[in-house]
């Protein structure tokens, strides 16, 4: 699903991909709930994993040629 280049951020800081999707996804049980969908390439997401506890995010996507190239990744208060 990523080009071979891909890149991420996370609140903003760019990350090497492989060692956050190991510490925040895979090592730590990551999970979601898409709470509601602005495109095919942004959401808002209920994120939870096993370091951090639970959190409302926001996902956007950059594609190339059917591949995502990048993700932008970061906390969303809720509004009230």
């Amino acid at each position: 699903m990523l080009t071979a280049d891909a890149t991420m951020s996370d609140d903003g800081n760019d990350r090497d991909l492989t060692q956050w999707t190991d510490s925040e996804v895979f090592s730590t049980n990551g999970r979601m709930q898409v709470e509601s969908v602005a495109s095919p390439a942004e959401f808002v997401a209920d994120y939870t994993n096993d370091r951090w506890g639970a959190m409302r995010t926001a996902w956007r996507f950059t594609t190339q040629d059917g591949l995502i190239s990048r993700f932008e990744v970061g906390r969303r208060e809720r509004a009230d």
